[in-house]
């Protein structure tokens, strides 16, 4: 009965997200959008582009974290508001222990807009240039390299006070190159097939009034895993190439199918 009341609820939200954004306009002339609900395979967005090729063929360029989920999937369903700090939870949220909730900055981590409790969506983002990683999606690109093909892998984790969860220094980059690519130094796995569709860059000033130009293929991991909050206070600390010390705000999530490519 939980698993068919959560269900009714991701359902009673989404139609209630898509309800709002058909009072505003839909953007025109773009090509497919996100995030989305990866549940769902519906969309008639008519551009289609030939989908990047695997990670491992690619020079990670950004690594960076939005709090909440940007996506809505099978693990993270709970609706977090509708605006750039809304998004999605990690549906088993409300089961954390006190313990799991403390933070052991006492709100002072070095990575800030998180701590136990949240959800983030982590980007690692791949580009087909010859680049070297660096701050913001700009290091995707360069003077010789302006329209790369571009590829998102993507994991929503929920943050917990626990070191016997999983290290965000297991995931990061620290120069580690594979074959002579930029390569994080592992990717998630145990959480899923990823859905891989064709969609856009993200982040907070995004709508579905104001698309996002770039084509971008997506793989995103559809169930939660949990993360010790010191590793990724201590990413911050420590300092990292993508001057990243903050987690993101949250594009809302894309409903209209006219602005979503479909899933095979």
């Amino acid at each position: 009965m939980r698993n068919i009341a959560a269900a009714s609820l991701a359902m009673s939200v989404v139609l209630g997200v898509a309800a709002s954004a058909s009072a505003q306009e839909i953007c025109t002339g773009y090509g497919p959008q996100t995030p989305r609900d990866i549940s769902s395979i519906i969309g008639t967005n008519p551009q289609v582009f030939t989908l990047a090729p695997a990670a491992t063929e690619m020079n990670l360029c950004n690594i960076h974290t939005h709090t909440n989920a940007e996506h809505m999937g099978p693990g993270f369903s709970v609706f977090a508001g509708d605006d750039e700090n809304g998004g999605f939870k990690c549906n088993e949220t409300r089961g954390l222990t006190a313990a799991e909730l403390e933070d052991p900055s006492d709100g002072h981590g070095a990575f800030h807009g998180i701590k136990p409790g949240d959800t983030i969506e982590v980007h690692w983002v791949h580009t087909s240039c010859d680049v070297t990683p660096g701050e913001g999606l700009g290091s995707c690109l360069s003077d010789t390299c302006a329209n790369p093909e571009l590829r998102v892998e993507t994991q929503v984790f929920m943050v917990v006070n626990d070191p016997k969860e999983l290290s965000f220094n297991d995931f990061a980059y620290d120069g580690n190159k594979v074959d002579g690519l930029h390569q994080a130094k592992s990717l998630p796995t145990g959480t899923g097939d990823p859905v891989v569709f064709a969609g856009s860059t993200t982040g907070p000033k995004y709508t579905q009034s104001t698309c996002s130009p770039l084509q971008v293929t997506w793989s995103v991991r559809p169930h939660c895993a949990r993360i010790d909050v010191s590793s990724l206070y201590k990413w911050a600390e420590d300092g990292n190439v993508f001057n990243e010390s903050h987690s993101h705000g949250v594009r809302q999530l894309v409903t209209a199918p006219e602005l979503l490519s479909p899933i095979n």
